[in-house]
């Protein structure tokens, strides 16, 4: 039902990376490299163009256009029902126009939109800057907003830390992970709004990271980072969800990203970084939860210090030195969200206690922020997305590895090798 998600906008997003990195082959010249990679990307757009909207997709958005707010409600919540319960579904006219304006509603009314494409690891960028420029005008202007991610490794609980602390809806069953990242916008009252200096809050809920059915494929590493990376440039406060049985898989894609930051340029801020452990048995722990603090952040230090003597870094540098941590205020531990294993089994009310507590201070930490810097509307994301996405897609070497030591071993084993030519 949905043509254009296939493998024209794929291969699309593919091409569109390639035309960024130039790789060419051989010794084809540079002008006829670029003419004819412009001519694949004309020969996809062409397909695309001769796509027509299918019979499901025109009655979807005849719902959602035509449909009054409760009726509409009513329509999205079944169609939720039935994809969950049918797995998929067995789902004209050109008037596109309207379609970000009503993508911008659906926002206002509480609906994750996608931001980032799971499949093609693409940013829809005309889609999505369209969407936010409506939602921008439908909001008068007023669109001060923090920017809250939550990252973490598949099936570690992150859309229900989201869904406990703002009482949102993400999807949480086993069997229907996230893909992509999907943005949500959370009004906050007047009140709060001179609090926190900000009018929203946009929460970006991504993709389980390492992913069983994606770390056989080529590209697996490159994807992961490239999402990581991208969600935590976005975000004004990263909320990183860790469980003990893959905090070594988090910390590779941490240091990645801290490698990537070093990389770009255009990175000319400072994201906060909250580590939430998932499914500690005693929370109260002190002495041992402080031992595994102080050796989390050794590791990160460690991975910073190869990543800086890599890109020849003048000066000695800490994980702190990219992202704003604090071990002692940064850490939070959470229990299991159930009182035993099976799904029947009693919820846990220190969960909710302890999520409770966790947003308490990152408003805190919000209205702390506020009165040191001027707030981000809507056109500012607008100009940090595109340069961030420009970015992370000009930039290919460190995506591709596992973790900054192995980089490093592999930069060190390049030079020798030159050296021996």
């Amino acid at each position: 039902m949905l043509s254009l998600q296939g493998d024209p906008w794929k291969n699309l997003a593919k091409l569109e990376k390639e035309m960024c990195l130039m790789k060419r082959q051989g010794d084809v010249a540079i002008e006829d490299y670029k003419s004819a990679l412009k001519q694949k990307w004309l020969e996809i757009r062409r397909q695309q163009n001769q796509c027509d909207r299918t019979n499901g997709l025109t009655k979807f958005i005849n719902g959602i256009v035509q449909l009054n707010p409760v009726e509409k409600h009513y329509f999205l919540k079944w169609m939720k029902f039935s994809l969950d319960k049918e797995g998929k579904m067995e789902e004209s006219q050109r008037q596109f126009s309207h379609l970000p304006c009503t993508a911008a509603d659906l926002m206002l009314e509480g609906f994750p939109v996608e931001l980032i494409d799971g499949d093609a690891s693409n940013i829809p960028m005309n889609w999505v800057v369209d969407v936010l420029t409506h939602l921008h005008i439908r909001l008068g202007g007023r669109s001060r907003m923090v920017v809250i991610t939550v990252l973490g490794v598949q099936s570690t609980g992150k859309s229900t830390l989201l869904n406990t602390m703002f009482g949102l809806q993400f999807a949480v069953s086993s069997d229907r992970c996230t893909r992509g990242a999907f943005m949500t916008l959370i009004k906050v009252t007047e009140a709060v709004q001179e609090l926190l200096g900000c009018d929203f809050i946009l929460v970006i809920d991504t993709e389980g990271l390492k992913a069983p059915e994606l770390t056989a494929l080529e590209d697996s590493y490159q994807h992961d980072n490239e999402l990581a990376t991208l969600v935590i440039g976005l975000s004004d406060i990263t909320i990183v969800n860790m469980a003990m049985e893959n905090a070594t898989e988090m910390k590779d894609v941490l240091q990645i990203v801290v490698h990537a930051f070093l990389r770009m340029e255009e990175i000319g801020k400072q994201p906060n970084c909250q580590f939430v452990h998932q499914n500690v048995s005693d929370v109260s722990a002190h002495d041992q939860n402080m031992r595994d603090r102080k050796h989390l952040l050794e590791q990160l230090n460690e991975m910073t210090k190869a990543a800086a003597r890599m890109e020849k870094q003048s000066r000695e540098m800490t994980f702190s030195d990219i992202m704003e941590y604090d071990p002692e205020k940064h850490n939070w531990y959470m229990p299991g969200l159930r009182h035993g294993v099976p799904l029947m089994a009693p919820v846990n009310t220190g969960y909710s206690e302890s999520v409770c507590e966790l947003k308490k201070y990152l408003f805190e930490f919000i209205e702390n922020r506020s009165r040191k810097r001027a707030g981000k509307d809507i056109p500012d994301f607008i100009v940090w997305l595109k340069s961030l996405w420009k970015s992370v897609k000009h930039e290919n070497f460190i995506f591709s590895f596992r973790n900054s030591l192995v980089a490093e071993a592999y930069h060190q084993l390049s030079v020798k090798y030159s050296e021996w030519e």
